[in-house]
C-alpha cells in the first residue's frame, strides 16, 4: 500500500487539532474544530483551506491556445491575460474527464488547476491529444510547484488585505494578480479572486517552503476578525448549498456537464471541434434526459450521496442521489439528485430508498445557499 501523500502544510495540522483521513491518496484534514463550526465561521467571518493538493499543468507554446480551444468545452478566446475561466474536459460521449479552471500568465502560456485525483489522468488526456512538437505545445507537470491555501469568506479581503498593498479590492471574480508580494513571504505569489464556498475569497498560490509560514501567518492576522482552520468536511458542505459541482458525484464519465446544470461552460457553437462537441451540441439543442436536482426532504432523514431515488408512485427507479446531508445554513435535509428529466419539474414528489424505508423529497430550486442572502 502506498504511503499517503501530505502537503507541505501538514506540518501545522496538529497544532490545530486537525483530524485527517485519506481523501484520494493524500493525507488531509477532515475538520479541525468540528465541521459545523467551519462551516458557519466561513459564512460569517473566514475560513482558511488548504487546497496544495490540487494539480497544476502548464501548457505553453506557440500552439497552446490552439490545443486547448480543442481539448476544453469553454471558449477560450474569452480569456486574456490574468484572468481565469472553468471549463471541462470531455470525452467523445460528452462526459468529464474533469473540471478545471485554466489561467493565462501570459501569451501562449496558460496554468490548468485541476482536481488531485485526476492529475495523473489529466495529464495522460491531454499528451495522448497532444499532437504538435514540443516547441508547439509543451504540457508540463507543476504541481511540485505549488502551495495552494484558499481564505473564503466575509472577512477575506479584510484579513489578507493586511499582509499586502496590492489593492485587493480590484481583483475582479476569476481574475487573477500573479506578482503578489505578501509581508513576510519570500517570492512573489499568485493571488486569484475564486474559490469552492459560495463565499467571497481568494486563491493564493506561494512556493511549497513559503506555505507553512503563510498557513500560520494568516491565521494570526486574522484571529480578531474570526478566521478558523476549516477541513474537507466543511469544504464539502459549504459547495454544495452553494450548486458547485463535485467530480465523482455531480460529475463523471458518465454524466455531461449540461446535465449538471453547467451549460455556461460549455460552448458549443464556438469554431474549434473540441472533444465531445458533437454529443454536447445534440443534447443542448434537444435537452438532456435526465439532469441533476435539488431536493428537499418531506419525510424525516438524510439523503446520502448514492441512493436511489423512485418516482413518486414507488414503482421506478429514476435515479441517484449525488451529495445529499442536512444543510448546516438552512438547517433542512437536502441533497442533489440525478434524475429522469420527466421527474426534474419543482414541486415534484419523489421517494429516497433509505436502507429499508422509502422517504418522500421534493425537487426544489438551487442553488440551496446564495451569499446575498
Amino acid at each position: 500500500m502506498k504511503p499517503l501523500k501530505r502537503t507541505p502544510i501538514f506540518p501545522e495540522y496538529e497544532k490545530y487539532g486537525a483530524k485527517t483521513i485519506d481523501f484520494g491518496g493524500w493525507d488531509l484534514p477532515v475538520q479541525f474544530s468540528g465541521i459545523k463550526d467551519e462551516h458557519h465561521a466561513t459564512r460569517t467571518n473566514a475560513g482558511l483551506f488548504d487546497v496544495s493538493h490540487m494539480g497544476e499543468i502548464s501548457v505553453v507554446g506557440r500552439k497552446a491556445f490552439e490545443f486547448l480551444q480543442k481539448m476544453t468545452t469553454n471558449d477560450l478566446s474569452k480569456l486574456k491575460p490574468k484572468k481565469a475561466q472553468y471549463t471541462f474536459l470531455c470525452n467523445e460521449d460528452g462526459g468529464v474527464i474533469d473540471d478545471l479552471l485554466i489561467y493565462m500568465l501570459g501569451e501562449n502560456h496558460y496554468m490548468l488547476v485541476v482536481n488531485a485525483a485526476n492529475t495523473e489522468k489529466d495529464l495522460a488526456w491531454l499528451e495522448k491529444h497532444n499532437t504538435y512538437a514540443d516547441e508547439a505545445v509543451a504540457i508540463i507537470d507543476e504541481s511540485n510547484k505549488y502551495s495552494l491555501l484558499a481564505i473564503q469568506g466575509p472577512q477575506a479581503e479584510a484579513i489578507l488585505q493586511q499582509l499586502t498593498d496590492t489593492n485587493l479590492a480590484a481583483i475582479k471574480p476569476f481574475c487573477f494578480e500573479s506578482d503578489v508580494v505578501l509581508r513576510g513571504i519570500g517570492q512573489e505569489a499568485i493571488v486569484s479572486r475564486s474559490g469552492y464556498t459560495g463565499e467571497d475569497g481568494f486563491e493564493i498560490y506561494v512556493a511549497p517552503e513559503e506555505g507553512p509560514k503563510l498557513w500560520n501567518q494568516l491565521l494570526e492576522t486574522g484571529e480578531g476578525a474570526g478566521i478558523v482552520p476549516a477541513g474537507l468536511g466543511a469544504r464539502d458542505t459549504l459547495r454544495f448549498e452553494a450548486n458547485l459541482p463535485l467530480y465523482g458525484q455531480e460529475l463523471s464519465e458518465t454524466i455531461t456537464p449540461l446535465e449538471a446544470g453547467l451549460k455556461f461552460a460549455v460552448k458549443v457553437d464556438k469554431e474549434a471541434e473540441f472533444i465531445g462537441k458533437k454529443t454536447l451540441k445534440k443534447q443542448a439543442e434537444n435537452g438532456p434526459k435526465r439532469k441533476i436536482v435539488g431536493l428537499e426532504m418531506i419525510d424525516k432523514g438524510i439523503p446520502r450521496t448514492g441512493y436511489e431515488v423512485l418516482s413518486g408512485a414507488g414503482d421506478k427507479t429514476i435515479g441517484h442521489v449525488t451529495t445529499g446531508t442536512q444543510s448546516p445554513t438552512l438547517k433542512k435535509n437536502i441533497g442533489r439528485a440525478l434524475l429522469e428529466v420527466d421527474y426534474t419539474e419543482l414541486g415534484t414528489e419523489v421517494l429516497i430508498q433509505v436502507r429499508k424505508r422509502k422517504l418522500k423529497a421534493k425537487v426544489v430550486p438551487t442553488p440551496f445557499y446564495k451569499k446575498d442572502n
